[in-house]
């Protein structure tokens, strides 16, 4: 009897960890959210998208953390984790592609949504959908998020590479980023907050550009190994 109660227990303690490694992240009134940011919106479209389902998904998981320039998050960051993906048109033209993402921040989890130019692929809007921080009215600045727009997942991977090679280089544009104003125990929460934006053009790239900046990735990482430029 021992034994089946142990085994009972040990199921019941990991069934909400297996469930608390696939938290997804999603607007929480789409509908709303999306006029909000478009307002020209006529619909929209939500696509499910997870590494188990693409093609070739656990190789392009693997791949993952070199992208993001570290380690992954065992909460947020998992094999099964979904995200939603939303393709905004008006009439049958789609006029831009939002999705958000989760990253572990000081005072909890930060949800970090970006709208992109579906042609582009580069952010037209960075906003926050959650922020507990001692830094939150800083990084919910107006002025801070509008920095961010017009960039794309090419000017993260170049800055791996001038961040090393060349520190201050006028064409580093993720380096040419104000950071707010923010006390030293907000600081983890910026860093956390440009770390999700990275994460969310990664994933887009991934789910909706097919990829299209990967050249900008290996050339950046040949750069780091031989020494030339990007």
């Amino acid at each position: 009897m021992r034994t089946l109660f142990a085994i009972l227990t040990a199921g019941l303690l990991a069934a909400p960890r297996a469930a608390l490694a696939a938290i997804g992240c999603t607007l929480s009134n789409p509908a709303e959210d999306l006029k909000y940011l478009l307002p020209e919106m006529t619909s929209y479209k939500e696509d499910l998208k997870e590494f188990p389902r693409l093609k070739d998904g656990a190789l392009l998981f693997k791949s993952l953390a070199a992208r993001l320039g570290g380690g992954l998050d065992p909460i947020y960051e998992t094999y099964e984790t979904p995200y939603t993906v939303y393709s905004v048109y008006k009439g049958q033209e789609k006029i831009g592609v939002v999705h958000g993402v989760n990253v572990p921040g000081k005072g909890g989890v930060i949800q970090v949504f970006l709208s992109t130019d579906p042609k582009t692929a580069a952010i037209k809007r960075f906003f926050f959908q959650r922020l507990e921080s001692p830094a939150a009215a800083a990084l919910r600045d107006k002025a801070f998020r509008a920095q961010f727009e017009g960039l794309t997942l090419a000017d993260f991977y170049k800055h791996d590479y001038y961040a090393a090679a060349q520190p201050g280089a006028r064409a580093d544009k993720v380096a040419q980023l104000a950071p707010p104003k923010v006390e030293a125990a907000g600081k983890p929460d910026y860093d956390a907050a440009v770390r999700g934006v990275r994460k969310d053009l990664v994933l887009l790239d991934l789910f909706v550009y097919g990829r299209r900046f990967e050249p900008f990735f290996e050339k950046a990482r040949k750069a780091l190994t031989e020494g030339g430029k990007p």
